[in-house]
Order: C-alpha cells, then sequence, then structure tokens
C-alpha cells in the first residue's frame, strides 16, 4: 500500500513539472531565428562613460579570470546571413549586417544579463532595433574572404559603418584561420539601455574561435589589425584610451529570438 503511494505521488510530481515546464514553455514567443557569423572584440572602456550608459540600479559586471577577464563591453560585428520568422519566411529583406555595443551587468536583482547599449545597422528597418538604439548607417562596407592554399588558411575581414552624426566602428582584420570550439545551446538574456524592463532572449550554439587574449594568451595568430570607433554619441566611449583585450572569430552562431 505504502508503494503504491508512493508511485502515485511521484506521478503527481512529474505531472506537476510537467505542467511547469509546459507553463514556461508557452510563455515565451518566438520572434526569429537567424544563422549568422560574427567577429567580436572584447574591450576596457573607461569606467566613467559607460556609466552614463547603464540605467539606474544596474552596474557592470566585470570578469577577474578568464578570457572575458577585465572586460566592460563588447562591439560585436554581425553578418546575419538569413532571418526568417516562426512559419520559416524571411523577416523583412531577410538578413542585415550590423554591429551591437554589449556590456556584461548586474541588472538591480543581481542577475549575470547583458546590456545593449548601441549598435549601427546596415537596414535602416532595423533602427532604432528592438533594443531603441540602433542608429541607421549612411555608410556601411562588409568583407569577409578566406584563402587557402600552400600553408594554413588566412581570412580577411573588413567591416565599417558609420552615421550621420559621426558615430562609427571599423574594423580590418587578418588572421590565421584556426579550429574552433561548440557551445552547447545556452538561453541568455539582452536588456535594453534604453527601456530597461525590455529584454530578449536568445537562444543559441556557436563555434568560437579565439585568435588572441590577453589573459589567456593563446596562439596569436592575429597577422593584421586595426579598429576604429568614436564620434557623436560614442566619443565618451572610445576616447583613446580603450583596450583591446579578446579578439574572438564566431564561425557560426545559430540563434532563436523569444520573448517572455
Amino acid at each position: 500500500m505504502r508503494k503504491r503511494l508512493q508511485v502515485h505521488v511521484w506521478i503527481a510530481c512529474a505531472v506537476a513539472a510537467l505542467a511547469i515546464l509546459a507553463g514556461f514553455a508557452q510563455a515565451e514567443t518566438m520572434v526569429e531565428y537567424s544563422a549568422e557569423a560574427r567577429f567580436q572584440l572584447d574591450l576596457r572602456v573607461p569606467d566613467a562613460a559607460l556609466a552614463s550608459y547603464l540605467p539606474p540600479g544596474w552596474s557592470p559586471n566585470i570578469a577577474t579570470t578568464g578570457a572575458a577577464k577585465d572586460a566592460n563591453l563588447r562591439a560585436v560585428f554581425i553578418d546575419r546571413m538569413t532571418i526568417n520568422g516562426p512559419d520559416g519566411m524571411p523577416i523583412g529583406k531577410g538578413s542585415n549586417r550590423l554591429v551591437y555595443l554589449a556590456a556584461p551587468v548586474k541588472d538591480p536583482t543581481g542577475t549575470n544579463v547583458q546590456l545593449i547599449i548601441g549598435g549601427l545597422s546596415e537596414d535602416p528597418g532595423y533602427a532604432p532595433g528592438p533594443f531603441g538604439v540602433y542608429l541607421p548607417t549612411t555608410t556601411h562596407t562588409m568583407q569577409r574572404s578566406t584563402t587557402t592554399g600552400n600553408g594554413a588558411p588566412m581570412e580577411v575581414q573588413d567591416w565599417a559603418f558609420a552615421a550621420t552624426a559621426g558615430e562609427h566602428l571599423e574594423m580590418h582584420i587578418r588572421f590565421e584561420k584556426g579550429v574552433g570550439n561548440k557551445s552547447n545551446p545556452t538561453d541568455t538574456r539582452f536588456y535594453s539601455a534604453k527601456v530597461p524592463t525590455f529584454f530578449q532572449i536568445s537562444r543559441q550554439e556557436q563555434v568560437l574561435d579565439i585568435l588572441k587574449n590577453v589573459t589567456t594568451n593563446p596562439p596569436d595568430r592575429v597577422k593584421e589589425f586595426s579598429f576604429k570607433a568614436g564620434g557623436g554619441s560614442y566619443a565618451r566611449l572610445f576616447d583613446g584610451t580603450e583596450k583591446l583585450l579578446s579578439w574572438d572569430n564566431i564561425v557560426w552562431i545559430h540563434r532563436s529570438i523569444l520573448l517572455p
């Protein structure tokens, strides 16, 4: 009798757990799916300048160890090769090139999240974008090419975005291609610096190849590099004292974007 009661209790708990999970699943609404290639720069910018972008009650979440050590801002150059809705059909133009600025932060509850504080978009229809902070570009270029033959494969990437008021983010890099590590699917919350109550859930997996890092010191495969940023509302972030900390080639990333 006791065993039968235990079985019934276990079944009831399992059903309740499934109901809770189903509730969570129903609470999330898929917005879009994208396949992307990215290049991410981890930076240290002036703390006071970054603080001016943070909503009240939010604070930087700066790693003290590991590959992200000392980074308080990331510039992420993105080739959104495909953008599709839940029905599989293309959304808008079906692709876009952009660069955004994301800060690792703690929200007022102390939870570690990412805060989107700015960005430049090739597609004017994607500005100000879901986070309300993207600017449309007046000029934009993106080139990515790989050369193989004798010796190691080499890749060259050139990105340049500029907005009307002078905000610009540009990068040139030539590097020796390597073999990246694939991550398991993870959920990351990205919040808006303009409307801090708004966030998206990015359910993503990716292949990451760290080309250079000042903390972990992997073999340096960067052969040429230049980075220019500033102007307009970005001038105080990039005043010439910013430091480059990590050069990360994200070979591919698959993302499902969901709203809570």
